[in-house]
């Protein structure tokens, strides 16, 4: 049995020009640069086995995005499976547009077709040619220079993601809903302060870096104009603060589609808190990672193992899709009517008057009506393809290393099913990765009931039943690989 070969790398896949940051239903031009945007590489070989997997600080990775780096590997590492390349994102808000359309399956080109104007703004294809090159170029880097070495791993606690989605006494549900209404019963679901670490070592056992998995999308500042890799960027410098300037942080965000940073109970008290400690909310959330890693690794290092087990699985899974009622697709199309509407009567009033495109961010209104006119269309695709196909395949990767798993699926998974295949996984440790793909949410039976965005038909391609079929297959995988 071989060594288990470890080769890092961290690219800048920050833009130089000025680009629409994903996130939102409007576009946003970018206004500067708050700090880089990277992606992360990790290699990992034992044997005929590996895995290369991909951190990106990006909102998902399209189809097409995952297509190009596959396509640019292939040309400088022509023997790498493309199966075995897995990129996932951490789901920064204030990130380029990495395009595709995971709904129709198509590849949206241009900046208009996406939000229905032209804008000053690099074209979508030219940035993802430019980051995936980047990518590309760190993968070989990471394959050609991977050594001998060890992992270890542990589980600590941080508190950053909080379940966004309140409950009313009448039965609805609202994302970030006001929890001062006295009709505000309770915080929908469960929320998951698990820190999962895996450390890689050299064969003296020094450090060499971090995988961390938290169940928290990166969207404390989502909404801002400018490009940011949000709470990763100040936690990255404060594990190197404390490990060492030359460690790896390798992100991934858990099962968290119906959570966030953001707070909802006690932000007076908070927000008190964070002045008098001198930090801000994104440095707060650093300073709790590191704290949690710091608090476990010593204990990482007791057991680090230098010839684990290591087995992989990737499958082509079929998952039920959401089923759509007719009164779900008459309320959806009247709703896009109402708002394709009014994006016409907008981009009317730009082109009677020109003067109006020299007013601060005066591209978001009619942007807003456009993208949330398609958002509200889309409904009438997915109820035609139920029809015809009811099943939406998707990609699972399975990696076992030692005792420990990386489950991989490409939504916005909600928590229940993370928590469900954590509870009842083989592995001694589980790390859940969602947005292993182009995203979309899928709902909880509980969020569903209540409604509100990300629970609503115009978000899912899959509901409840394919999540539990997501569940079962994933824990089918792995215990295949501890039989």
């Amino acid at each position: 049995m071989g060594e288990l070969l470890i080769g890092w790398e961290q690219v800048n896949i920050t833009p130089k020009k000025p680009v629409c940051l994903c996130g939102q239903f409007y576009a946003r031009v970018s206004e500067g640069i708050k700090d880089p945007i990277t992606s992360t590489i990790l290699v990992l070989v034992k044997d005929e086995e590996y895995v290369i997997w991909v951190s990106c600080d990006l909102v998902v990775i399209s189809f097409e995005f995952k297509k190009s780096i596959v396509e640019k590997v292939k040309k400088i590492l022509p023997d790498i499976d493309e199966t075995r390349i897995v990129v996932n994102a951490t789901h920064t808000h204030t990130a380029p547009e990495p395009g595709g359309d995971i709904i129709r399956g198509t590849w949206e080109k241009s900046i208009r077709e996406i939000y229905g104007i032209d804008l000053p703004v690099m074209e979508v294809k030219d940035y993802v040619e430019f980051a995936t090159e980047k990518i590309a170029l760190g993968i070989k880097k990471a394959w050609e220079n991977k050594k001998e070495g060890g992992i270890g791993y542990g589980i600590g606690f941080a508190v950053v993601g909080r379940n966004r989605r309140v409950s009313y006494y009448d039965g609805h549900s609202q994302m970030y809903g006001r929890t001062d209404d006295p009709n505000f019963s309770h915080i929908e679901g469960y929320e998951d302060h698990s820190l999962n670490i895996m450390a890689t070592f050299d064969k003296e056992k020094k450090l060499t870096g971090f995988v961390v998995n938290i169940a928290c999308p990166s969207q404390v500042i989502e909404g801002e104009f400018l490009i940011s890799a949000d709470y990763w960027h100040e936690t990255r410098n404060e594990l190197r603060k404390r490990f060492g300037e030359d460690i790896f942080i390798l992100a991934q965000c858990s099962s968290a589609g119906d959570q966030s940073p953001h707070i909802l109970i006690n932000k007076k008290c908070e927000d008190r808190m964070l002045i008098l400690s001198g930090r801000t909310e994104r440095e707060e959330i650093a300073t709790r990672i590191a704290e949690g890693i710091e608090r476990i690794i010593p204990f990482i290092k007791k057991e680090i193992f230098y010839n684990p087990v290591f087995s992989y699985i990737y499958m082509k899974t079929p998952l039920s899709r959401r089923k759509i009622t007719e009164e779900e697709l008459n309320f959806c199309l009247n709703e896009a009517e109402k708002h394709y509407k009014e994006y016409e009567r907008l981009k009317k009033e730009l082109e009677e008057n020109p003067e109006k495109r020299k007013e601060n961010r005066w591209y978001v209104p009619v942007t807003f009506n456009y993208r949330r006119a398609q958002w509200y269309m889309s409904v009438k695709d997915k109820f035609e393809k139920e029809k015809i196909n009811p099943k939406f395949e998707i990609d699972l990767h399975i990696l076992r290393i030692g005792d420990i798993v990386f489950a991989t699926n490409p939504f916005e998974l909600y928590l229940d099913y993370g928590i469900q295949i954590k509870a009842r996984s083989k592995a001694m440790q589980t790390f859940v990765v969602q947005l292993v793909g182009p995203g979309t949410y899928l709902p909880s039976i509980r969020s569903v009931k209540g409604g509100g965005y990300g629970s609503v038909s115009p978000s899912n391609i899959v509901g409840p039943e394919g999540g539990r079929e997501l569940v079962e297959q994933t824990l089918k995988f792995i215990e295949r690989l501890f039989k």
